[in-house]
């Protein structure tokens, strides 16, 4: 829930509330005695659980509680980490050399923590000879041995065949 959906002070509409304190004490009060309680400690009552029956109130300084409630959330957005889909393009008669180039970088990729997309492109006859392109990616496969997840096995997609390797988990 974010903080903009929180009422605060005069906004909450309820009838009766139930007041938690710094101190842990609570107890079910009408709204204007929670009000008032709020306004003697100098601080704003601010609705934290507007689903609960009676609605749960706290008597905090509201300001203070958005900060931290904003500090918290780029806290936890600092920790996600975006993982990134990159393609590696080949052709069905790659040289042994290009092919070793490129099996190098899947391997930087996956050690990076991306998702490698491992796509071959055939063109005219090559069309009729897709065999060569299953060879192409058991190759690219045992050249990386260990270092990925299949999450996407090869399978044809009209010219192209194209498989989905993800960087095997960390423990």
């Amino acid at each position: 829930m974010a903080e903009k959906d929180l009422r605060i002070n005069e906004q909450i509409r309820a009838r009766e509330v139930r007041l938690i304190l710094d101190d842990g004490d609570q107890g079910v009060m009408p709204v204007s005695q929670a009000l008032e309680i709020a306004k003697e400690a100098g601080l704003d009552l601010v609705e934290v659980a507007p689903q609960a029956v009676p609605p749960v109130v706290k008597v905090l300084n509201y300001g203070k509680f958005r900060f931290e409630t904003e500090k918290k959330l780029r806290d936890s957005k600092k920790k996600q980490k975006l993982i990134k889909l990159k393609e590696i393009r080949m052709q069905p008669k790659i040289d042994d050399h290009d092919l070793g180039f490129k099996s190098k970088h899947i391997k930087e990729f996956l050690s990076d923590g991306n998702k490698v997309k491992v796509t071959i492109r055939f063109r005219g006859r090559e069309l009729a000879h897709t065999e060569l392109g299953f060879d192409v990616m058991k190759d690219v496969l045992s050249r990386i041995e260990g270092e990925y997840v299949m999450d996407k096995p090869p399978a044809m997609e009209g010219r192209f065949m194209s498989m989905v390797l993800g960087p095997k988990p960390k423990k």
